[in-house]
């Protein structure tokens, strides 16, 4: 006699149940593992500004001084693509091992000339915080502590033809700003305010009531209900204005120091001691922060 096995299968309750199931353990898991991957990327950031700074202590080693932020026969920098205007990003290619996107770079004619634009097209990882959604470089030199034109005489220690020495960091190599994160919409060899900013804005959050996600506001680093007013009334020149730094990472943003050391600052840093700190010789002499 043979006898018929019953087979028996999910129900749709029971499979639901198992959807649901699968569902909470999901939700439970990517937010760890969405934090577990933006702390390797910062990591990666940090690490990419140590090679940086590390890159600009070679150049000093070589030269007795560091790179200037940018090169040109006359001030203040306009952000228009019509000068020589060489950034200091090009002068460590050499101690970044880029020596050859270094020999291609034609130091004769002006970065914006079309014998560059194929090194110029080409951004190196390094210059690039994992973080980004751009595409584009992710560092800039502190030129200035206040929102100044890029020129001969700001107060940092990347601007317009300067020739700075670790003497001349008289407020400690340790509490002086070289390198920061910006979030750029520019090439990484324009020395513009693609690659250089100032101490006036910091402001990681994307999401920030303050900020126009759009890239032209983001670039300049200024609340929205202030930037129109402020280029409408000429407070605000469009030509020369250059922004402060910001960050792909939430609270903060990472800054490479003279020393080389690179540290994570809070958004919430009180504004007088960014200034202090994008300053090399203000006389304030910061222990902590």
């Amino acid at each position: 006699m043979n006898r018929q096995l019953k087979r028996r299968g999910f129900t749709a309750i029971e499979l639901l149940v198992v959807i649901a199931i699968i569902s909470i353990l999901v939700a439970l898991l990517l937010p760890a593992v969405q934090q577990a991957r933006e702390t390797a990327r910062r990591a990666q950031c940090k690490n990419n500004l140590m090679q940086i700074g590390l890159a600009l202590h070679s150049y000093h080693h070589t030269h007795q001084t560091l790179p200037p932020g940018t090169i040109n026969s006359t001030g203040p920098i306009d952000n228009v693509g019509n000068g020589y205007h060489f950034s200091w990003t090009t002068q460590i290619l050499p101690y970044m091992d880029e020596h050859l996107a270094y020999r291609k770079l034609d130091f004769e004619k002006s970065i914006y000339d079309p014998a560059n634009n194929e090194v110029i097209a080409r951004t190196s990882q390094t210059f690039m915080c994992p973080s980004s959604s751009s595409g584009n470089h992710s560092y800039a030199g502190c030129y200035n502590d206040t929102e100044q034109p890029i020129d001969m005489e700001n107060n940092g220690v990347l601007y317009l033809n300067s020739r700075v020495r670790f003497r001349d960091v008289t407020d400690g190599r340790h509490a002086t700003i070289m390198v920061g994160e910006v979030r750029s919409i520019e090439s990484w060899a324009y020395g513009t305010k693609s690659t250089l900013r100032n101490m006036s804005q910091m402001n990681s959050n994307l999401d920030s009531a303050m900020y126009q996600r759009t890239s032209e506001r983001d670039y300049y680093g200024i609340p929205e209900v202030d930037l129109d007013e402020m280029i409408e009334s000429g407070e605000i020149d469009p030509n020369k204005h250059v922004g402060g730094f910001l960050s792909w990472h939430t609270d903060g943003s990472h800054f490479c120091f003279v020393d080389g050391a690179v540290k994570f600052i809070s958004e919430r840093t009180d504004q007088q001691v960014l200034l202090n700190l994008g300053n090399r010789h203000d006389g304030n002499l910061l222990e902590q922060f």
